[in-house]
């Protein structure tokens, strides 16, 4: 019964405001490169749902750059770390060496793709060059007395280097091995972003003070200032046409610009948001110019993570690939495989077209902070959500937006479930079981128990199984004509070793699967008469917390993720036979669906949506 990886719909680029967010771009223009949470993403620029995902990162990720010849990869972390890797299969790590005491910055690669410099936030240096294979030194950085927020390296000899920190100076460094040679003070403030031309002959620098300095590229003397009173705020990003004559900006002032390096003049704009008004998530951090392309095609990154792609010559986006760049933590999904719906730890959500590969963000007011669960209408054209805002909000599929309606909840949710005639909507809190009829509020069951998990009967509309208060799984009756919960339970529970983490009936609704903090999953046989018995106790092979369990459609399999970061796919017919797909998700496994037969989506703290094909089920 193997378990195989279909497809990645990797998370978005890691943005920070007020900070440049590195991209870069193989020398073909075919992939993008860039980090996200303790991971780097390679993706196909004309095919974004192709990518690879590297995971050899043990702390979060900041930078990622393509060698000039496109087979490897260096990409640096928080903790000082460097790690050079195959391109192509994410998997081979040609080394990993430890360059500074804090967060790297940025990397540059020579024309040889021999020597890397990598710069950033360390406390004995700033930065360091070394040779990518061994990782022995081929130069120093210095010359800085505060951060390095950027290098870039020219790409002909004799080699030339260029810093640029929050100092407000730009260092330029000879080589090999690099050393300091000059250093320049023309702007006012802190440096963000710095690159050579492809022909080598010219270097630019941009700041915070939102002025952009050209430089001779062989001496790295100041040559003219442009674009001085253009941007309105900071520039982050800046990347050169692979003509040597123009470059592009991107800027806190939501524009991006193309420049005309001999006249200083700005040639093509772009603004993101709304007309005449400041919107901070269109605040555009990072950009990148494709080389080896023929349609001019330019990639920039806005403070949300979204990736839009413009071509000169057209003031619109022709395409914008949005996802999730924080912890994917909850998953929601029609069986007919007609919405699928995320949400993340900041109440960003977004509906996916796995045929296509690509993720939407949901219109109108959403969760302002972590989307916890959510729970379809039977019709599926309603998805109600609940998140740490204490909100129950529900969204339109058709129209892909929130409808608006928001109720305030009275304690924070642990879970949500929806009746199998649609009629209400039932949460699971902190004070007790809350019954709504829409947006509004029908009744309530305090319980002395807090509350771990929910779930309702797909085909019994007053079946209700709450988990909480230790191993313990109760089955309520609620009241089709009042929507009140029976009091005491019909049915207690208590086979679970462990508390109860997450519930799920199958679709014909004649099994519970009961997942615990332990990573044992116990199935019940379902009973109106309150006898329920035990069909299985033998999935046992989670390591830690079960997050989530989905049954197939015919109810003889389930999948099922934990935090140990494997996905699980189970048989009834055969309890001791299973399949996994181990570090699925780095850092764990928080949603899981089935779709269609054979098919299985996977969420996790990585920020991706991943696509599973099942084969050979007994």
């Amino acid at each position: 019964m193997p378990i195989e990886i279909d497809k990645i719909l990797a998370a978005a680029p890691a943005t920070t405001r007020g900070q440049a967010t590195q991209l870069s771009c193989d020398p073909k223009g075919e992939r993008i490169v860039y980090a996200s949470g303790k991971s780097i993403f390679v993706r196909t620029i004309d095919e974004p749902s192709k990518s690879l995902q590297y995971t050899g990162h043990t702390t979060t990720t900041t930078v990622a750059r393509f060698s000039p010849s496109g087979f490897w990869v260096a990409s640096g972390d928080v903790s000082g770390k460097v790690r050079v890797w195959d391109a192509v299969g994410a998997e081979n790590t040609k080394g990993e060496y430890s360059i500074i005491s804090g967060r790297i910055n940025d990397i540059a690669w020579d024309g040889d793709s021999q020597r890397v410099i990598a710069v950033g936030d360390g406390r004995e240096r700033f930065g360091h060059a070394f040779t990518a294979d061994s990782g022995n030194s081929v130069g120093e950085v210095t010359g800085h007395s505060k951060v390095v927020n950027a290098v870039s390296i020219r790409q002909q000899r004799p080699l030339r280097a260029a810093t640029v920190s929050d100092d407000g100076s730009m260092c330029f460094l000879h080589g090999a091995p690099f050393k300091f040679a000059d250093k320049a003070s023309e702007h006012k403030g802190f440096v963000t972003g710095t690159a050579f031309s492809p022909d080598g002959a010219t270097l630019v620098t941009v700041g915070a003070d939102r002025k952009i300095q050209l430089y001779d590229g062989k001496t790295g003397a100041p040559t003219k200032t442009i674009g001085e009173g253009v941007h309105t705020g900071g520039i982050y990003g800046i990347s050169w046409a692979s003509d040597s004559k123009h470059f592009v900006t991107s800027s806190a002032d939501q524009t991006v610009r193309v420049w005309d390096a001999e006249s200083g003049k700005n040639t093509e704009t772009w603004r993101f948001g709304p007309e005449g008004s400041v919107s901070i998530p269109d605040q555009q951090v990072g950009v990148v110019w494709p080389h080896g392309r023929t349609d001019g095609l330019i990639i920039s990154l806005n403070l949300n993570g979204d990736l839009s792609y413009l071509v000169p010559g057209n003031p619109k986006p022709i395409r914008v690939v949005q996802g999730h760049n924080k912890n994917i933590t909850a998953l929601g999904a029609s069986p007919d495989g007609q919405a699928l719906l995320t949400g993340s730890f900041e109440g960003r959500v977004l509906s996916w077209d796995l045929a296509a590969g690509t993720g939407t963000v949901v219109d109108g007011q959403s969760h302002s902070n972590q989307v916890t669960q959510f729970a379809l209408s039977p019709s599926g054209g309603t998805v109600y959500s609940v998140g740490w805002d204490d909100t129950l909000r529900s969204v339109d599929v058709s129209a892909n937006t929130f409808t608006g309606l928001s109720t305030k909840l009275s304690a924070q949710p642990k879970g949500i479930a929806t009746t199998s005639d649609g009629k209400f909507v039932v949460v699971a809190a902190h004070t007790g079981i809350q019954v709504y009829q829409g947006p509004d509020f029908i009744s309530e069951l305090p319980t002395t128990f807090t509350s771990t998990a929910i779930a309702a009967s797909p085909t019994d509309g007053s079946v209700i199984a709450v988990g909480g208060d230790g191993n313990t799984v109760r089955i309520h009756s609620l009241s089709s004509s009042d929507g009140t919960l029976s009091s005491q339970p019909v049915a207690v529970l208590t086979n679970s070793s462990a508390q109860i983490s997450t519930l799920s009936f199958s679709r014909d609704g004649k099994f519970l699967a009961a997942g615990n903090s332990t990573g044992k999953i116990v199935v019940y046989r379902t009973s109106g008469s309150g006898s329920w018995e035990v069909e299985t106790d033998r999935w046992s092979a989670h390591t830690a917390r079960v997050l989530s369990i989905a049954w197939n459609e015919a109810g003889t399999h389930a999948v099922s993720g934990g935090l140990d970061t494997n996905v699980c796919v189970w048989s009834l017919a055969k309890p001791g036979s299973r399949t996994s797909a181990p570090n699925a998700h780095k850092d764990g496994v928080n949603g899981v669906a089935w779709m269609e037969e054979g098919t299985v989506v996977s969420t996790g703290v990585d920020g991706a949506v991943k696509v599973w094909k099942v084969s050979g089920l007994p």
